[in-house]
């Protein structure tokens, strides 16, 4: 199973037509970590900014979509989607592996750990501050996929991938593998 995870599209319809032709083109599920639509008051507008045209892009979407609320999320976003906002978490689990999603605007590190460790999951998402991290702590890595539309920290738009068991930052752009970590299963 492929699974493309992503987080903080804010609303860029080029940023998401872009991830989904290129890293996404064969996924078998999408996890989000939220700020969908809505660009935010202290972010700057992203390039193509259409919320409406992600949101008809989404509801056309052929595989499962999860995503957990973020901070810029609101209840009018939920009305534009035909995928449940979840929150504060998402939680999966595909045979052995347990997945729990939270935008992490709330959460500290150490909040992410004890809720990792709770949920005895293997992999923690994450988003919020559009800086891609991945990290491997006791066994449970903890992905924060950045953001394809407003990257921060000169880092160029970014999402990631989880397949084989492995997961992978990728540069949307130059579509090279910036990060990636084995779980262990």
């Amino acid at each position: 199973m492929r699974i493309g995870i992503i987080s903080d599209t804010h609303g860029s319809l080029s940023s998401w037509q872009k991830v989904m032709s290129t890293l996404f083109r064969d996924v078998d599920l999408i996890i989000h970590a939220g700020d969908l639509l809505y660009h935010g008051p202290r972010n700057p507008l992203p390039d193509n900014y259409q919320p409406r045209g992600v949101a008809e892009a989404v509801n056309s979407l052929t595989v499962p979509f999860v995503i957990a609320q973020g901070n810029c999320d609101a209840e009018v976003d939920q009305m534009m989607i035909n995928w449940p906002l979840q929150a504060p978490y998402a939680f999966l689990q595909i045979e052995n592996l347990r997945i729990l999603v939270n935008h992490g605007h709330c959460l500290s590190a150490a909040e992410r750990e004890a809720q990792a460790h709770r949920f005895k999951v293997q992999l923690f998402v994450f988003g919020h501050t559009h800086i891609p991290l991945l990290e491997k702590k006791e066994d449970i890595i903890y992905l924060n996929p950045g953001s394809p539309s407003l990257p921060k920290e000169n880092w160029e738009p970014t999402a990631a991938f989880l397949e084989n068991g492995v997961v992978r930052i990728i540069g949307i752009d130059s579509g090279n593998c910036l990060q990636e970590a084995s779980l262990s299963l």
